[in-house]
């Protein structure tokens, strides 16, 4: 058994999920300002999180549904999910973004799993809060030795990919350590280094 996991926002996703529902409120770039200082690790993951969420207040529950439901995957998803699949690899994603993002990714690409976290709606309107698995700085590198024990795979056969400071817990309990179009922080934690936008490019190193 061998297992493959993969960031969502600006890894197996071409953006940041957050920016996109951000956007009919007219907070694309306060949120995205917040977003680049969290994921070069300037600001502490959670309260960046908290922080980011609270600008969603007064979104309509299903519109943020319906902006999830397309977001754009990147070049190569498909097919780096595929061929990693025919290796044997399980393949699952870990975000720090909202499950109603990587659930229709997860479908679209035929993952095993997402873990990611929930955002807090009421009558239909997002309120502002949110909860989940994916809350902190830790949180990947606690997930994928939960994970790891499930299944019963070795640090040896992991592979973890990710662009940013959240992504960094989970690279010392991985052999393949992807830093994808990654921030500074992440790449020195990295065995393998892809800066072209096209997953399949870590294919080559596998």
């Amino acid at each position: 058994m061998k297992l493959a996991v993969f960031d969502f926002d600006s890894t197996l996703m071409d953006g940041e999920t957050i920016d996109f529902l951000a956007k009919p409120l007219g907070l694309e770039k306060k949120v995205a300002s917040i977003t680049k200082e969290a994921m070069a690790g300037r600001l502490d993951f959670f309260e960046s999180l908290v922080e980011r969420v609270s600008l969603l207040k007064g979104l309509e529950y299903q519109k943020a549904v319906d902006i999830c439901k397309d977001l754009p995957l990147m070049p190569g998803a498909y097919q780096t999910v595929q061929e990693l699949k025919k290796m044997g690899y399980k393949v699952v994603c870990f975000s720090g973004g909202f499950r109603i993002g990587t659930t229709p990714a997860k479908e679209k690409l035929g993952l095993d799993a997402d873990f990611s976290n929930i955002l807090h709606e009421k009558n239909g309107i997002l309120t502002g809060l949110v909860g989940g698995d994916m809350m902190f700085g830790f949180s990947k590198g606690d997930m994928i030795q939960r994970v790891q024990a499930m299944l019963g795979v070795s640090v040896e056969n992991t592979l973890v990919a990710g662009d940013g400071a959240n992504d960094v817990s989970m690279f010392p309990y991985a052999s393949k350590k992807v830093a994808f179009c990654a921030k500074d922080v992440l790449k020195k934690e990295a065995n393998i280094i892809v800066d072209k936008k096209d997953l399949t490019q870590i294919l080559n190193h596998i």
